[in-house]
């Protein structure tokens, strides 16, 4: 049984195998017959064949001269329509432009921008914080970033901010508690002059830079290299949110807080890796959210283990939820709570 397989739709400028091959054929030998030109109708749909005036069944080709200036002028008179599609759009649209260029109708700062490289990112910071009127809010997450780079980044903030706080503007930064005693951290705050106050917690959202709730920075990456700056009003807004309740929970960095007493011999800092650990979380993990290295971690979780008696992960979680450290309120320290009598 033979099945016979449907000739494709196509345009004259993609013209079939089938096709070219039968009209080669009849332009060599002045003609084909109906028979032969069975398997290439699109031959006599796009007008390169048609049938002799004295037999039907005779087709003859048209001359590609011929075809070729035919297409042309069908071709020639659809762009000759889009153009004048092309006028009448462009007069419909130019008073709507004109409207939406005047006075009414202001121009507006994209709502998101990517930023790649750190010279540009700190650009686009540094002209932010020019034009700020009120405040600057951040969050520094413990990066685990010294040396150079860090004391660099640290030279280019201090006049950044100074010359903010000169003009009468507030910063407010959240910490982790790891960074309260750093050398950079501690020596930013010697030396600025102003309304600028810093609190800390145990655990901090990633890197957030807020001016007069009105731009945003965030990384956009990895390694530092990419940033997103912020206009969208409701992302603003949630950010604005995020940081004043976190704010309220935090303890202020200076003066330094009186550190709260243990509790059945666990530290804050224990208590708030006992919550992680019930969560388990892995060792890497729980080291990363507090900004303390991983062997720093391991030694306070075999504190807490030997604190509480376990002798194995498994036994320490049930361990830590049978003793209900994480049930009981403490006086805040620096790490959860507190610092709400600190003016914001």
């Amino acid at each position: 049984m033979t099945v016979t397989v449907p000739h494709p739709e196509h345009g004259v400028e993609d013209l079939c195998v089938t096709g070219t091959e039968l009209y080669e054929r009849a332009l060599h030998d002045g003609h084909v017959t109906a028979g032969q030109a069975e398997p290439a109708p699109c031959l006599l749909e796009l007008g390169l064949l048609h049938p002799a005036v004295d037999d039907l069944d005779r087709l003859e080709p048209v001359a590609p001269a011929v075809a070729l200036h035919r297409l042309l002028r069908v071709s020639e008179a659809r762009i000759a329509d889009e153009r004048r599609r092309e006028e009448r759009l462009s007069e419909l649209f130019a008073p709507l432009m004109r409207l939406a260029h005047g006075p009414a109708v202001p121009a507006q700062a994209a709502s998101l921008r990517i930023l790649s490289g750190t010279e540009p990112i700190n650009q686009a910071i540094t002209e932010a914080m020019g034009e700020a009127a009120l405040e600057v809010l951040c969050v520094q997450p413990n990066t685990h970033s010294r040396g150079p780079r860090g004391e660099t980044a640290q030279i280019v903030a201090m006049d950044r901010d100074q010359a903010l706080l000169d003009r009468g503007c507030r910063i407010r930064t959240l910490y982790q508690h790891t960074q309260r005693h750093q050398p950079l951290v501690a020596a930013r705050y010697e030396q600025l002059r102003g309304d600028v106050q810093a609190r800390t917690l145990d655990e901090v959202t990633d890197r957030l830079i807020l001016i007069d709730r009105v731009v945003a920075f965030i990384p956009a990456g990895e390694d530092g290299r990419l940033a997103l700056e912020v206009r969208h009003p409701a992302l603003l807004a949630y950010f604005a949110t995020t940081f004043d309740r976190l704010w309220h929970l935090a303890t202020p960095m200076y003066p330094e807080a009186v550190r709260r007493p243990t509790l059945n011999g666990i530290t804050p800092r224990q208590q708030s890796i006992a919550a992680l650990l019930v969560e388990g979380h892995t060792d890497a993990v729980i080291a990363d959210r507090l900004g303390m290295n991983i062997r720093t971690a391991r030694v306070h979780i075999a504190k807490l283990a030997a604190t509480l008696g376990s002798v194995s992960r498994a036994q320490l979680g049930y361990l830590i939820a049978r003793s209900g450290i994480l049930d009981q309120e403490q006086t805040p320290e620096p790490g959860r709570g507190g610092g709400r009598a600190a003016e914001r």
